[in-house]
């Protein structure tokens, strides 16, 4: 089994004269980061591996779910996940290296939107396909299940949501 998870990175700043590579997180996104982190540690969502965009809000992003997770995580940078399309996310994905059972990658809207439909089976209706319906906001964080033995064989409408999960749905 591999498992897939897709957090958007917290909420950014829109400083004058900044270029959208180099937003910051905003304040809100400084709570977000840490309030997702302890989430995903008290749940046992541990990735073995994490790709992250290379904006700057990303990486800040993983910076904050770092501390609240076991050291020695194995992290990449790889541009083609900024701002990407669909088919750019779905190459960085199928390229992961196998040994990462739990892949975490760190990135944006529009295209985690479209990988995590892409990568559904949206026949069976669940409580957190019901949640992904509602938005990808910031912070938000897909977790995808796949009966594979490796990343390169993840195929559009093979994956499980397991659970979607946003800083307002674990505050309640």
């Amino acid at each position: 089994m591999r498992r897939l998870m897709l957090l958007r990175h917290a909420k950014a700043d829109w400083p004058d004269g900044v270029a959208d590579h180099e937003r910051p997180l905003a304040r809100r996104g400084q709570r977000q980061g840490p309030e997702m982190a302890r989430y995903m540690a008290s749940e046992g969502l541990i990735p073995d591996s994490v790709i992250v965009s290379t904006a700057k809000r990303t990486q800040q992003t993983w910076e904050l779910v770092a501390t609240a997770l076991p050291s020695g995580i194995r992290k990449s940078n790889d541009a083609r996940i900024y701002e990407a399309p669909k088919n750019n996310i779905l190459n960085v994905i199928r390229e992961a290296d196998d040994t990462a059972q739990v892949l975490l990658l760190i990135g944006h809207n529009p295209g985690f939107t479209e990988v995590a439909y892409s990568l559904i089976n949206t026949e069976s209706q669940s409580p957190a396909l019901a949640r992904l319906d509602r938005g990808y906001p910031t912070s938000g964080l897909a977790v995808i299940d796949f009966q594979t033995e490796s990343w390169a064989d993840i195929t559009e409408g093979s994956g499980r949501l397991e659970r979607f999960e946003t800083p307002a749905s674990i505050g309640d």
